[in-house]
């Protein structure tokens, strides 16, 4: 006998649980189900930024609603998620690439986002004064921050599950069937039935859309992260790059997480990766010319978790476009974690409305196939 639910949530990293959590804070009782633990990947292993700043024009509504909750986190999971907001800085290392950051900013502007701001050389170095001298500017968003990823996304189970959701851990899902005016999905520990299903499931997402007709180009990819000994406090904002791959933050600890999109080899059907050293070595390197307070620093970690990437760079977020009562939330491309806490609540409000005021033109799934009639 099947077990049955509002909606079936599977996945459950920050978008999955912070999705459970805003459907059972509109008195609906969704099932979540998670082959490992709640943040085992992405969620709990990233680097944590929370950031607005330099987001494809796509996801700037999602990121400015995510931003609105982020400002009141504690208030709705009960835990502050170690989020301080001192901002993130883009730095630009020429003349060049300042001109285009110039460019960015002068178009957002006119499309009415102004939470990108271009700053000069002595603007920059009164926000990070540890920069290298030969950055002439940047660019700030200056509610930005950083949270702690695997406290958050914990935070998100737990407050769903005190609000009614129920969070399965342990589970892997097989199959999903049309089941009358339900859909049934079958699992590793039998099957669950409910009108609802999202598909939150990360990089594995694509073999569940792959169930409903609806192949999609999801790449696997592993972003790797290192984390250093513990120095002086030098920088308060994150500070990341464009023209070379980097993200860099100083924690409360006097630890830098240093990170940026280079990758490792992911193994998906193992849960494994595995490092690639040359790259990190390329990262650290970067951190020594843009940091000069950065020389007496040791590495003491490294570590990267298993995520999905779009061709396009940008997520699938909406409905099936070919199964009534499906819903996608995933392939968020190394830079969901913001996301997640707006995106659910975009999504609880889709799953339960049919409509949504937050705009997600361009995301949806239909981009990436032809759609043919719903079943």
């Amino acid at each position: 006998m099947a077990r049955t639910a509002d909606v079936v949530i599977i996945g459950g990293g920050i978008h999955g649980c912070s999705t459970a959590l805003h459907l059972a804070l509109r008195g609906l009782k969704p099932i979540l189900i998670e082959k490992d633990y709640a943040g085992r990947h992405a969620s709990g292993v990233n680097a944590g930024g929370v950031r607005q700043l330099a987001r494809d024009i796509h996801e700037i509504p999602l990121s400015i609603s995510s931003m609105d909750i982020w400002e009141r986190i504690e208030e709705l999971v009960g835990d502050d998620c170690g989020f301080d907001a001192h901002g993130t800085v883009l730095v630009a290392e020429s003349e060049a690439e300042l001109a285009g950051f110039r460019e960015r900013v002068a178009d957002l502007r006119l499309r009415g986002f102004v939470h990108e701001e271009l700053i000069d050389a002595a603007e920059l170095r009164r926000l990070v004064p540890a920069v290298s001298e030969h950055c002439p500017g940047g660019v700030v968003s200056r509610r930005d921050g950083a949270a702690d990823p695997f406290r958050t996304t914990q935070a998100f189970r737990r407050r769903a599950v005190e609000k009614g959701a129920e969070v399965i851990e342990g589970v892997t899902v097989t199959g999903l069937v049309r089941a009358g005016a339900n859909w049934r999905v079958e699992t590793s520990a039998g099957d669950f039935e409910a009108p609802k299903v999202v598909n939150a499931a990360g990089a594995w997402a694509d073999r569940i859309a792959a169930m409903l007709g609806e192949p999609v180009p999801l790449t696997v990819v592993a972003p790797m992260l290192m984390v250093t000994s513990r120095l002086p406090a030098f920088i308060q904002p994150v500070v990341i790059l464009r023209g070379r791959k980097l993200s860099f933050k100083q924690l409360g600890n006097g630890t830098v997480v240093i990170g940026g999109g280079h990758l490792s080899t992911p193994y998906r059907d193992s849960n494994e990766t595995v490092l690639d050293w040359e790259k990190l070595a390329i990262s650290a390197r970067t951190v020594w010319e843009l940091f000069p307070a950065m020389h007496e620093a040791t590495i003491v970690r490294a570590w990267a978790g298993i995520e999905a990437y779009m061709p396009d760079g940008i997520p699938v977020v909406g409905k099936s476009s070919t199964s009534e009562g499906v819903f996608h939330q995933f392939g968020f491309s190394t830079h969901g974690f913001q996301l997640g806490p707006g995106t659910g609540a975009m999504m609880a409000e889709l799953v339960a409305t049919g409509s949504t005021n937050t705009p997600i033109d361009g995301l949806g799934i239909e981009r990436f196939t032809e759609a043919p009639l719903p079943r």
